[in-house]
This record gives structure tokens, sequence and C-alpha cells, in this order.
């Protein structure tokens, strides 16, 4: 089945509807947070959502158009609804050995292998993941267009935001709280008076440019 085929139904839910009329009775998303980020982990998830009724989480959406509160109370009715759900979280010494990208398919891979129920088709966002048995279709900006791979961005998301939020407690000169780990200018401002942390990924170095990652006393890292 081709993408062109899938688009001519309409709706967040018209992909998986199209595929169960095929004969793929379990539809999973799979998506990642943080992977743009220069510090803290990466998460990756997998959603199978029920057929009907049910499969249709209210508020439903992208996760990075939804705010703060809407992305927790989709997360609890995904949670609640999921025929399957999983997450996977990627450390960031994980990311500087192994590579991002290849952490961003290992991970996304090991959050599809972990439903159970297993899937019969698997829609990913941007990246195509093998080696998973059964026949998939890598989306771009999938979880703006598939309701399984936007649940799946969602449960990323909360996954991850809470464990930036927690690690804000350990290292309050960075706030991560607000901005998660990503280049903003307060962060930069942060990385000039501080230096890294335990928690920042060195393969970002470049990222975030020569003069905005310097040391305590103004070395360059």
């Amino acid at each position: 089945m081709s993408v062109s085929d899938l688009r001519r139904e309409a709706g967040l839910w018209a992909f998986e509807r199209a595929l169960r009329r095929r004969g793929f009775a379990r539809v999973a998303g799979a998506d990642e947070a943080g992977r743009g980020a220069h510090a803290g982990p990466l998460a990756a998830a997998a959603v199978i959502l029920p057929e009907g009724k049910r499969g249709r989480v209210p508020g439903l959406a992208d996760s990075k158009l939804l705010t703060h509160a809407a992305r927790e109370a989709c997360y609890a009715e995904i949670v609640d609804r999921a025929v399957a759900w999983s997450v996977v979280v990627v450390s960031c010494d994980e990311i500087d050995a192994v590579g991002l990208h290849r952490c961003n398919v290992l991970a996304l891979r090991r959050a599809l292998w972990a439903l159970e129920p297993r899937p019969d088709y698997v829609l990913t966002d941007g990246f195509p993941v093998a080696g998973l048995g059964v026949p998939g279709l890598a989306m771009w900006k999938g979880d703006s267009v598939a309701a399984c791979i936007a649940a799946a961005s969602v449960i990323a998301k909360v996954t991850r935001d809470r464990i930036m939020i927690e690690m804000d407690a350990d290292f309050p000169e960075y706030g991560f709280a607000q901005h998660k780990g990503y280049a903003t200018p307060e962060h930069k401002a942060a990385l000039r008076a501080h230096g890294r942390c335990r928690q920042h990924r060195h393969s970002f170095n470049t990222a975030l440019g020569e003069n905005d990652l310097v040391d305590a006393v103004g070395e360059p890292l």
C-alpha cells in the first residue's frame, strides 16, 4: 500500500482505518523525543491504539503542538486506552558512545519489540525501522498525520520532560525544567557561565557553537 493510497482518507485516524481494512488489525506507531536536544536522554515510544471510539483519544495531536497540560491529559488517556504501549530511554552517555542516529533507530526498535501483543504493521515518524518481522512505513511528519504515531510522540515527550524536570533538581543552574535541554538562549548562557555537566552530550559540541561551549573559567570545551 502506498502513501498516496492512505492519504485518500482524511483525518488523524485514517491510516489505521485503512490498514485495518486490509487485514492489519494491530497498527503500532513509534516516535522519539529529545533527538535535537543538547542535554539529557533520548526517549522512544511505541503505541497500539484500539479500534473504534476507544482509540479516539480526546485532544490527540503531535505532542509539539500541545500545551504541557494537554500533553499530560493525552498521556493519561493513551495509557488508559492503548492496546499496548512502551517507552525506552537512552542516556546521553550511550548517545555519545554509539551515535545519535543509531541510538534513535535502536530505541525505536526496542520500543516496538516491547509491545505485547505484537503489532501487525508499524508506522514510524521519519525513519524506517528494520528487523521487526512485520511490514512498516516511515512517514514524513507522521506525528501530524497518524494517530498511533501522535500517541507515541506524546508518551515519549511526557516521559522525557518528566526526566528533565527531575534532572533540574540536581543541576538547577542550567534551567532544564524550562528548556528541557534544547539550545535556547538561556541554556547557552548557562553553559557559558557554568560549563557542561555530565548530562550534556559531547556529540553536540559543534551544534551549540564554539563560542557557546566554554567552561567556568572561559576556556573552550
